[in-house]
């Protein structure tokens, strides 16, 4: 009985699954501050500092891939007409920190260095494709 139950559920499930699948959202690669980010409309990320102050709307129009519903879009190298629009969130967010440690033994020399990176917290409004 017991296995009985567990492949209906198992059904049920792949077929859930099999759903979920078919539901797709607008997404796109772009290309922010030298690094490239996967991005959908509403979506929060960290990227290198911008230029642009807190509250600031900022169109990136270096956009590398669209993904709207299921219709790719490649471009060589950007797509034509595509822009990501987004507001900067933060302009003064950083990073954790990261230790170098240097070390040369029976020497008597050790040195630690700190570093965080500066970064930006933009929201993602909309992808737009002309």
């Amino acid at each position: 009985m017991a296995v009985e139950l567990y492949k209906r559920l198992h059904g049920v499930i792949r077929f859930r699954s099999k759903l979920l699948n078919k539901f797709y959202c607008m997404y796109a690669i772009v290309e922010i501050a030298g690094q490239q980010f996967k991005v959908e409309a509403g979506h929060e990320i960290f990227c290198n500092r911008l230029p642009d102050a807190k509250g600031a709307a900022v169109e990136f129009d270096k956009v590398l891939l669209v993904d709207n519903e299921g219709q790719v879009s490649v471009g060589a190298p950007y797509v034509k007409g595509a822009v990501v629009k987004a507001t900067v969130l933060a302009d003064d967010a950083r990073a954790d920190k990261v230790l170098v440690f240097k070390k040369i033994r029976r020497k008597g020399f050790d040195k630690c260095n700190g570093h965080r990176q500066k970064l930006s917290k933009i929201q993602i409004a909309e992808i737009v494709l002309a």
